[in-house]
């Protein structure tokens, strides 16, 4: 079996890649120059025609042109590999679950913490309730560390690297967790020691 995860600086592939470093499934990293417009070159495009990172091709799978499966956005190949590669997942529950997170951290989360507007008028409330959510000694969803973490997590630990000017006092629990994060050897391997 081998998995494939296309990535670059700058890109959300650093949240399958700390997933597969935190369980131990085995991939290889292929790095593409944004900048010199890798990612829009036609071998690339036949990975994703969007020509965006990451994206991932798992030979243990096939797709329908019977080609090894390949996928793009964060949020499914974070789902893909819970599913596939680790024992996350143990029930149709779970799955849904599992699945609600990852959307709301790409969906919601991302948005409003990367779009101004958004940020000024989501972020207060979303945070306060992320606040009350979030338990660091418990996972989202089932028994032990997932994708949904990975996800939620991973957003929340580049608000200090993103918006180093946002006070976080007032969520306690956010702040904790960020700390914990940043900490984990494989979170450093995947995202680096920020």
């Amino acid at each position: 079996m081998t998995i494939t995860l296309y990535g670059g600086q700058r890109t959300r592939a650093s949240m399958p890649r700390w997933y597969m470093e935190e369980k131990g499934i085995p991939y290889n990293l292929v790095e593409l120059d944004l900048q010199a417009q890798e990612h829009r070159q036609p071998d690339f495009l036949t990975i994703n025609p969007f020509g965006k990172l990451p994206a991932l091709e798992d030979d243990s799978l096939q797709g329908p042109d019977g080609q090894p499966l390949k996928l793009f956005e964060s949020g499914a190949i974070l789902l893909h590999l819970a599913e596939q590669h680790s024992s996350d997942i143990h029930s149709a529950a779970e799955r849904a679950l599992t699945s609600q997170w990852l959307l709301f951290a790409n969906a919601t989360l991302a948005i409003a913490l990367f779009v101004p507007s958004n940020r000024e008028r989501e972020f207060p409330r979303l945070m306060g309730e992320l606040n009350r959510q979030l338990d660091p000694g418990h996972p989202l969803v089932g028994q032990s560390w997932g994708a949904a973490d990975c996800a939620v997590q991973a957003y929340l630990a580049y608000l200090p690297i993103f918006f180093p000017d946002i006070d976080l006092s007032p969520y306690p629990v956010i702040q904790t967790m960020i700390e914990r994060v940043r900490e984990r050897p494989a979170y450093q391997i995947a995202m680096g020691a920020r």
